[in-house]
């Protein structure tokens, strides 16, 4: 089989039950399909290595250019949350270079095939995006753990990925080419990446790929809600455009005007 025709195939391999629950069945059918059919979405290496169960940092990692991927996978579209580990875990795991990338799969048991697929570049996260969970009652097995949610809602579309939608996988080219444009937030302190994500997603909030900077200065009192430390909101936003503006995001229009800048 080709890497092409591999590629392409969504269904899961493992046809026998292992497992008398549905749970455990599905872990091991997602797994194995990653393990199998996913490239890198960062350097297109055809095969993702499989870390140790119960690993601390991730499920999945590149052998060609290092990225590690955690996977999160359910038979339904995922919701405005996702549930993910302990809380104060994953505060340390933002200031650090091994937080993973996230990869979110819909699944059809029925079918034993994928559904949808979605990449979370790492970059993307930061403290505004996680919600701490209320702390285990004091009578369960792990009493006092907290766990987190991720707000997948709080999270840029440029920031979600599509790798196969609705059965149907996205090209390659574009994939990489999605992956590449957001990179240069890597390089950002996770304060202001918080700015720039946030300015982002008023900007795609907008709902067109040409806009002015009166239209973003309406996030105005919505910015200053999530930074009230700032009291130059709008000096802020027109910093975080040139920001954007130079690292190839957008492209200046003239007169106050924008566009976004579309995938190469």
């Amino acid at each position: 089989m080709s890497d092409d025709e591999r590629w392409r195939n969504l269904g899961f391999e493992e046809t026998q039950a292992a497992y008398k629950s549905g749970s455990q069945n599905a872990r091991v059918w997602t797994e194995g399909w990653v393990a199998n059919h996913l490239y890198c979405p960062n350097c297109s290496s055809p095969r993702l290595s499989q870390h140790p169960n119960n690993s601390p940092v991730a499920d999945f990692g590149c052998q060609s250019c290092g990225e590690d991927y955690e996977l999160k996978s359910q038979k339904g579209r995922f919701g405005p949350r996702v549930a993910d580990g302990a809380y104060r875990t994953m505060l340390d795991r933002l200031k650090a270079s091994d937080n993973p990338n996230l990869i979110l799969m819909n699944y059809d048991l029925t079918a034993l095939s994928v559904t949808n697929l979605i990449v979370v570049p790492k970059q993307f996260f930061t403290a505004n995006i996680v919600e701490a969970r209320r702390p285990l009652a004091l009578t369960a097995r792990r009493a006092g753990w907290q766990g987190c949610n991720i707000l997948l809602r709080d999270v840029p579309d440029s920031g979600k990925i599509w790798l196969v939608r609705d059965r149907q996988w996205t090209p390659q080219d574009e994939v990489l080419a999605s992956w590449r444009r957001t990179l240069f937030l890597r390089t950002e302190s996770l304060a202001a990446r918080g700015w720039l994500l946030e300015v982002m997603k008023c900007v795609e909030g907008l709902g067109r790929s040409e806009f002015t900077l009166e239209d973003v200065y309406a996030c105005e009192q919505h910015l200053s809600g999530l930074f009230p430390a700032n009291k130059n909101v709008r000096p802020k936003i027109r910093r975080q455009l040139q920001v954007l503006r130079d690292r190839g995001f957008l492209e200046f229009a003239g007169r106050g005007a924008y566009r976004l800048t579309p995938n190469p």
